[in-house]
């Protein structure tokens, strides 16, 4: 292996590259050890790669260990990676066993694109690339795990096999990602969502769509009151919108032919289609529409936290990070052409302080921008387009706030900036969104009276969702805080139980008094031992536990433990104020 080459791993393309190859790697190494099995796609991920195998037997812990050693071993060789553009009837020959390539090839064919494969020494693999440069840079490779994985994600399709990996340019970033790893087991939301009886999912119900219980409907209650408080002083008016709309309303947006396959599918009823709601500015639109609009009521800011539904196909579910019901503080600002830029560096100055609310520190900022060439993904407005995408990159700029710009990203009807979140764990996630639309205007005949009483069809729509999707925010705010949600978000602030049952009365009067104080406590009453109820208290994460006998009965005072484990004694009064000071809301 050629030592002195130096990997590109800066930048989020460079990893993608890296990362692509390792899957390509990962193929050659499954091929040469097992002949028979099909390799099918393995793309790069946020974290890592995947690829995708049709293998009669199972991988093993074992046969992971056997590939990774074969990984490194190809890796040493140092060998460059080759582009070469070939025909589909030269492509079918080279995979004329392999159906799930076939499958591939024949499609790229009938919609006339390019077909390329990538070469590294004497394996080849079907391709659109990038790749690193050679797989000499791939110094360090962990095989992470093995997961089902229905063929393009389709449960109608074979159940094939999927390996995760991770791979770096030095060991020591590997090193330094497994530790991190095991942080991230640690803080899952998942786990810890359980221990605090937060939510549920149930088969019954269906994959996608989380059942929140009682501590976790503490918690978004919370959130939403926040957001209420939040949007009132800053001049936001609530609405609420049905959980479902005729197919007609989903046609005039747009939202149909550029977003049907993430839609629920038809409902058929008498008096029409319906389509589950999978987004609320389209009702929103509505309601700005319901009457004649003055300019004295731009900008005009309508806030809802709606409930929209997407039909994610089931293998990408998990957690809460993935789901098919969204809760999310949605908003849309109708605004004319001059308000635009204050409009969203208010919205911008916003989502900064929610964070700091949330203690949020590690973002950044990614402008997504519009690519000219694909005129069926994005409105063929170039002077649209321009604009708007210029004023948000002056509000950006102005504000010196950390942001980078992508290509191809923006959404269908115009620009946006999505706020990019590295969580404690070092997962990057997009928390935020603020989109600018300036279809809607003609899609749905915006207009406002002027200053002269004549009709300015010039409104242009800010999207904003600062809180991202309830479920979403919620698994942030788990792995954030590892379950040890402040005072004022926690679900249970505090534990009461007595040493002994001769003591439940002084108990129950402490939990009395916490709750007249607005405290949310519990009072453990049950048969179970005095260390099993201190160690519910600490998988619960609850603020405090509170232990009450004979000496705090006669003294009028209580033991507290906070969950740092600092034990302290004091009257009860002072106890309790101290608690609901703790508890104050942001």
């Amino acid at each position: 292996m050629a030592k002195t080459e130096i990997a590109k791993f800066e930048t989020p393309e460079e990893k993608r590259h890296f990362w692509h190859s390792s899957s390509h790697l990962l193929a050659e190494a499954v091929t040469g050890i097992w002949p028979d099995a099909l390799p099918t796609i393995g793309p790069a991920i946020d974290g890592g790669f995947y690829y995708d195998f049709d293998k009669k037997e199972p991988f093993t812990p074992q046969d992971l260990e056997k590939i990774e050693k074969k990984m490194r071993e190809i890796a040493e060789r140092g060998e460059k990676i080759a582009r070469k553009e070939v025909s589909a009837e030269e492509a079918r020959k080279l995979f004329a066993k392999n159906p799930y390539k076939l499958e591939l090839i024949n499609e790229f064919a009938e919609k006339g694109e390019k077909i390329t494969l990538y070469y590294q020494g004497k394996f080849f693999d079907l391709c659109e690339g990038g790749h690193a440069d050679s797989l000499g840079q791939i110094r360090a490779i962990k095989l992470l795990k093995v997961a089902g994985a229905y063929w393009r994600g389709s449960e109608k399709n074979k159940m094939l096999q999927r390996i995760y990996g991770i791979s770096f340019p030095k060991k020591e970033m590997l090193e330094d990602y497994l530790k991190m790893i095991e942080e991230a087991e640690k803080r899952d939301h998942k786990r810890i969502g359980k221990e605090m009886d937060l939510f549920m999912q149930s088969e019954l119900v269906g994959k996608g769509l989380p059942i929140w219980l009682p501590k976790g409907e503490i918690i978004r209650q919370e959130i939403e009151e926040l957001a209420m408080r939040m949007e009132k002083k800053a001049g936001y008016v609530r609405v609420r919108t049905p959980h479902l709309a005729k197919k007609e309303l989903y046609l005039m947006s747009g939202h149909l032919p550029h977003y049907a396959e993430t839609m629920y599918p038809e409902m058929k009823l008498d008096d029409g289609s319906y389509y589950l709601k999978a987004m609320n500015c389209p009702h929103h639109h509505l309601i700005y529409n319901h009457r004649q609009r003055s300019y004295r009521e731009l900008p005009l800011r309508i806030a809802e936290y709606g409930t929209c539904y997407r039909n994610e196909l089931s293998g990408t579910l998990t957690g809460l990070l993935r789901v098919r019901m969204l809760s999310m503080n949605d908003a849309h600002i109708y605004c004319t052409f001059d308000q635009i830029e204050s409009e969203f560096e208010s919205v911008i100055k916003m989502i900064v302080d929610y964070y700091k609310v949330f203690g949020f520190g590690d973002y950044y900022f990614r402008l997504s921008l519009h690519d000219p060439q694909n005129r069926e993904k994005y409105i063929d407005d170039p002077k649209g387009w321009s604009l708007t995408e210029g004023i948000l990159r002056n509000v950006l700029e102005r504000l010196k706030v950390k942001f980078v710009e992508a290509k191809g990203e923006a959404s269908f009807y115009g620009p946006k900036v999505d706020i990019q979140f590295k969580m404690v764990t070092g997962r990057e996630e997009t928390m935020s969104t603020v989109q600018l639309d300036f279809a809607a205007k003609k899609k749905f005949g915006l207009s406002y009276a002027d200053r002269d009483g004549k009709e300015n069809g010039e409104v242009y729509v800010i999207h904003r969702a600062p809180l991202s999707t309830h479920e979403r925010l919620i698994a942030f705010l788990i792995e954030h805080y590892a379950g040890n949600f402040p005072m004022w978000l926690n679900p249970v602030q505090a534990i009461v139980f007595a040493v002994s049952e001769k003591f439940s009365d002084y108990a129950k009067k402490v939990q009395d008094a916490l709750i007249e104080a607005g405290i949310r406590s519990e009072f453990d009453d049950s048969d179970n031992t005095l260390p099993y109820k201190v160690r519910r208290a600490q998988l619960e994460r609850t603020n405090y536990a509170v232990t009450v006998g004979g000496r705090e009965e006669e003294a009028g005072t209580v033991t507290a433990r906070d969950r740092k484990g600092k034990l302290e004694t004091m009257k009860l009064e002072e106890f309790v104020s101290r608690l609901a000071e703790e508890a104050r809301k942001p």
